[in-house]
């Protein structure tokens, strides 16, 4: 089972966590979908915390590897960071780059499919 958050902007941070591991696990099955050193950008699904986000970014598996690195970090679409839970590390062209901070950096680290 998922730990979660409790409260963000107009929504539950239970529902924002589950949001944003369904979207990291998403992004997780779409890139074990790509050729072994496919070139190009990919479409990936934004990992905001928003219910029923449908906003799509596209990076390289490279790009996106590079953020998967860090647990606590997410891709994100401009305008789709939380600043109360959330800091951007990075501004890439179509898309940011999030680390979660306090207790919502615990439960990404605690979600991560990948540890």
């Amino acid at each position: 089972m998922r730990a979660t958050i409790l409260g963000v902007t107009g929504q539950t941070r239970e529902g924002a966590g589950a949001s944003e591991s369904l979207y990291r696990d998403i992004n997780e099955a779409i890139e074990r979908g790509q050729w072994p050193g496919e070139a190009g950008n990919v479409s990936f699904r934004c990992e905001c915390a928003r219910l029923r986000c449908t906003q799509i970014v596209r990076l390289t598996v490279e790009e996106y590897e590079a953020v998967r690195e860090h647990s606590r970090r997410f891709i994100v679409a401009p305008g789709h960071e939380e600043p109360a839970v959330e800091s951007v590390v990075e501004r890439r062209e179509g898309y940011l780059v999030v680390e979660k901070r306090d207790e919502a950096a615990r439960l990404a680290e605690l979600n991560d499919p990948r540890r």
